[in-house]
Parts: C-alpha cells; sequence; structure tokens
C-alpha cells in the first residue's frame, strides 16, 4: 500500500520519490538501529566519505569509525543522553562535520528504535590534525584508513596491507608504477610505518638532477675533491640519511658508475666520498621507484643485472588511477578541501563534472587529478560545473555525461522512478516481484513496465 499525500495538486509522494528527496538534500542523513547498524543513508555520504551509499548500507557505524572515515562517533552519546546530541567531527578527507543524532523511540517501550543523524559541512581542517572539540572535551585524533593513502579500492587495499609487512623488516624495496601514481608517498608510507619512522625521510629525484653533480647529491665529496668544491666538503644524502630511509625516484636514469657505488651501499652499508680516503659506514634503508621495466633495461645492458635483483627483493605495483576509480571520487573531495583550505574558499562539485571526472581515464593519474582540483578552485565561482573543466577533459568526456540535469523536480523525479522501475525489472522479470520490490501495487507495477520498459510481460 502507498503512504500519499494530498497537496492542492494531488501529488502523489510514493517511498521511492520520498528517497530521491532526501538524496538530493544537501544535509548528509543516516538512519540506524539501536545496534548502531546503518539501514539507510542518502547520496550525500559520497561528497564526505567518497564511498557510495550502497557501500555504506548495512554495515555497524563503528566498523567505519574504526578505519578512520569519520570520528569521533556519535552513537554512544545518543545512547547515553537519550536525547537529541550535537558534536563536530572530521573526516579522512579532510572534512569537518557538525552532526546531529536524533533517537526515535517505540511507542510501546520507550526504548531507542531508531537514530536518525544529520550532517553539514563546515569549515576545512588540516588533513589529520583536526584540533576542535566537541562536548567540552578536546577531539580525538583521527588515524585516516591508510594513515596517507587514500583508498577505497581493493587491490590498493591489499597493496597496503603489503606495505604494512615489509615495513617491518629492513630491506630494499623497488616501488614501479606510471608517472603521478604517487610512488612518493607510499615510500613516505612505508618509512612511517617502520622502525626507522624517528629518522630522516630523504627523497631524489634522480632524473632532475644532471648526471655529473648526482653522485655528489649522493655521496658527497671531501674538501678540495674537485675545483669549485666547498672548503669544507659537502655530505651527501646518502650520510644525512643515517638512521632513516632513502628514497631514490627514477632510479633507471643513474649512470652506471653510480649503479656501482650504490651497489657497495646496499651490501656494504658503506662508501667513499668523492675525493674521499675514508670509507663512511651508513645505517639506512633504501626504496626506489621507476616508471621504467627496469627487467628490460637489464637484458638491454642498461643497469646492472646485480644491482636490479638488490633493489627488487621486495616489488610493489602501484595500479594507475584509471584501474582504481573507486578512488577518484575520494581524492577529489580531498583535493577540493585541501585546495578550498589553501586559497580560503568554498567551492564545491556538482554532479554532472564529478561524473565526468570519475570517467576520464586520467593519464597523469593522482597528480594530475590535483592539478586539476587546484585550478578548478581557482579558477571557478562557487559550484565548480562542467563548462568549467578543461577541454582535454571534456573531449574525452562519454557522451552519457553531457546529459542535462533538469531542475525541475518533476522531471527528476520521473528519471529516478524510471531508472528504479527498469533496474528492479530486469531483476525479477515480473510485475509482481516488481510491485513487492518498490512497495507499490501489481496494477502500478504494470503500468510503469509497460511504460519504461520496451520488453515488458504486458
Amino acid at each position: 500500500m502507498l503512504n500519499r499525500i494530498e497537496t492542492h495538486q494531488e501529488l502523489e509522494i510514493t517511498t521511492e520519490i520520498l528517497m530521491n528527496i532526501l538524496n538530493h538534500s544537501s544535509d548528509e542523513i543516516f538512519v540506524l538501529d539501536k545496534e548502531g547498524r546503518i539501514i539507510y543513508v542518502n547520496r550525500t555520504c559520497e561528497r564526505h566519505y567518497g564511498l557510495k551509499p550502497s557501500e555504506v548500507i548495512g554495515r555497524l557505524n563503528g566498523e567505519f569509525v574504526s578505519k578512520g572515515y569519520w570520528g569521533p562517533s556519535i552513537i554512544p552519546y545518543v545512547l547515553k543522553e537519550k536525547k537529541p546530541v550535537t558534536i563536530k567531527q572530521t573526516t579522512y578527507i579532510g572534512g569537518e562535520l557538525l552532526t546531529t543524532a536524533i533517537p526515535i523511540f517505540h511507542a510501546e517501550t520507550n526504548e531507542i528504535e531508531l537514530i536518525v543523524t544529520t550532517s553539514h559541512e563546515q569549515t576545512f581542517k588540516s588533513l589529520y590534525h583536526p584540533e576542535e572539540e566537541h562536548m567540552g572535551e578536546p577531539a580525538k585524533e583521527i588515524q585516516p584508513v591508510t594513515n596517507n593513502m587514500i583508498t577505497n579500492n581493493e587491490k590498493m587495499k591489499a597493496l597496503l596491507k603489503l606495505c604494512d609487512k615489509v615495513a617491518r623488516v629492513d630491506t630494499t624495496i623497488l616501488i614501479q608504477g606510471e608517472s603521478g601514481t604517487g610512488k612518493s608517498l607510499l615510500a613516505s608510507h612505508i618509512h612511517k610505518m617502520s622502525q626507522r619512522k624517528s629518522g630522516p625521510f630523504l627523497a631524489l629525484n634522480c632524473a632532475a638532477i644532471p648526471e655529473d653533480l648526482l653522485e655528489s647529491e649522493l655521496f658527497g665529496y671531501s674538501q678540495g675533491a674537485f675545483t669549485g668544491a666547498n672548503r669544507g666538503g659537502k655530505t651527501g644524502l646518502i650520510e644525512a640519511a643515517n638512521g632513516g630511509t632513502l628514497f631514490l625516484d627514477e632510479i633507471g636514469e643513474i649512470s652506471p658508475k653510480v649503479q656501482a657505488k650504490l651497489l657497495q651501499v646496499i651490501q656494504e652499508r658503506q662508501f667513499l666520498p668523492i675525493g674521499g680516503r675514508e670509507v663512511k659506514t651508513v645505517d639506512i634503508r633504501i626504496i626506489a621507484a621507476t616508471n621504467q621495466n627496469l627487467q628490460q633495461m637489464v637484458e638491454n645492458r642498461q643497469f646492472r643485472e646485480d644491482l636490479f635483483y638488490r633493489l627488487n627483493v621486495i616489488d610493489l605495483k602501484l595500479p594507475p588511477l584509471r584501474e582504481r576509480k573507486e578512488d577518484i571520487i575520494p581524492l577529489t573531495y580531498y583535493f577540493l578541501n585541501k585546495f578550498n583550505q589553501k586559497y580560503q574558499s568554498s567551492q564545491i562539485i556538482s554532479q554532472e563534472a564529478l561524473e565526468v571526472l570519475s570517467d576520464h581515464q586520467w593519464p597523469g593519474n593522482v597528480r594530475q587529478l590535483e592539478n586539476v582540483i587546484e585550478r578548478l578552485v581557482i579558477t571557478s565561482d562557487g559550484v565548480i560545473q562542467l563548462s568549467d573543466l578543461p577541454d582535454m577533459i571534456l573531449q574525452n568526456a562519454k557522451p552519457k555525461t553531457h546529459r542535462s540535469y533538469s531542475s525541475s523536480l518533476e522531471v527528476a523525479l520521473e528519471e529516478f522512478e524510471k531508472e528504479m522501475v527498469i533496474n528492479s525489472y530486469k531483476k525479477f522479470l515480473s510485475s509482481r516481484k516488481v510491485a513487492m520490490d518498490l512497495n507499490i501495487s501489481q496494477t502500478k507495477a504494470s503500468k510503469l513496465i509497460r511504460k519504461y520498459c520496451s520488453d515488458s510481460e504486458g
């Protein structure tokens, strides 16, 4: 049976229409049972946490709090107070929410049956350092899902789980991945998870340093080593990283001479500065990265085989952004929060523009996405629209993402109704089951199937 609200226009408000209205709310709306299980959430949660409603509904609130998606949890407060409670929360992509929880009581037992929470964005905080207070006590610092890696992708989660294991041992690591995938960020993550986290983390892009300077940057030089050398010599990065981690990006660019000296550092933990006579000993971990095929370079005699195998004790492959589509939305909102804070703005992004970004192939990966969002925050006026996106992205956009979203409630509701009916009919192929699925009469289900489904049963 349909619940209906009569207006002067005799508009029938069905369950699906109400759901559509809730999904268009600018506030996030959660409904939980007394056990803290999420039984409904509107689409705004995608903007706050990069999670679709289907990834949230049916799971326990505490599961997301423990993983750092949002916090602190408001549920213990409302269960204790048994009245509406409002606190400030922070999210793992850098947002700050003002959240209110309202208990719904059972008519007979007067016990809490449901909890309804609403959240809206306030300001944007530094990602992992919330300092605001709630209920008179300092807010607990949120630990994001992966400390400094934002992902909802299963391959990335498996990779990060492996990183947590290899971080505990002191071996060399080779990270492979396309340019812009976040190799330096992953190296930093491993360092922070390791026993060397209190030591230095130094990084060098080997491709950015001229070959004749790279050796001195790495190994340093002694006094008078060459014309123009500093009077007191220079400490190289290898020595400066003692007790910590040295990250060498674009390792495939180093010369054979530097390869030989680097091999000595890995094997013997010793090196000789340029022009020096005294061998120095260091305690460092080396993490290398490349976007080249080092195995092929070894076969072509462009890279030392013995160094390759020394570096490749642990091989980590970072997938490109186009293979982790689930991460585009949370990363988009993370960068949006980051640059809103940097430029003291409050830009938001339209659903249409977000869909285009989600469908893009991102040849420049995460770095390219970050640069695009920074540009959009600077150049857009209030709401980032489809027309604000760079031409390169628009030219490659799929035709479906160019559809026009009508501001008419009637048109929007009809679009939503059509989508629900088609999906339900494809699943059940029966007007009776569609009626049960959508909580409408079989007569109405048959009518809607005839209207929207060309291959309906009649």
